[in-house]
């Protein structure tokens, strides 16, 4: 009788002994799981936060700099326009550097100089008379019979 005791009792045993070793791996594996992958994308979240704000710093910066770039500009024109008005020797010359200093901004879109001569697209192929052969025949191109 002890003897079938043990038989029966050492299966029950490492079979409970078993569950609870699966219970524990099962508990722990996805809780790491989970909590790996949560870092990762926190990480990720972190790098995208940080790489949109330096997005945003590098595009402030870039319109203060075409503000001061801009500002500048003006100020070298009215600088010119200034000495043109007082370092003019006589009234024609003094009409002509004022001229061609704001001659830039009068200018509006430029135009192109001769118009297309028609508003019909480009074709994509030779044109060719009626009877002749196209480029993709045989004999095209070849003068007289070979």
């Amino acid at each position: 009788m002890e003897q079938s005791l043990i038989i029966w009792l050492l299966p029950v045993l490492t079979l409970l002994a078993g569950i609870g070793v699966g219970f524990l791996i099962a508990r722990l594996a996805p809780n790491a799981a989970p909590s790996r992958t949560q870092r990762q994308l926190d990480d990720l979240q972190e790098r995208f936060d940080a790489y949109q704000s330096e997005v945003v710093t590098h595009f402030n910066t870039t319109a203060n700099l075409v503000k001061k770039l801009t500002q500048s500009y003006q100020d070298v024109q009215e600088h010119l326009s200034d000495g043109a008005s007082r370092l003019a020797l006589d009234e024609l010359t003094r009409q002509r550097l004022l001229a061609a200093l704001h001659a830039d901004e009068a200018a509006g879109p430029r135009e192109r100089l001769t118009p297309p001569k028609s508003n019909e697209a480009p074709k994509d192929y030779a044109p060719k008379a009626p009877d002749a052969p196209g480029t993709l025949d045989e004999t095209f191109g070849l003068k007289g019979k070979y």
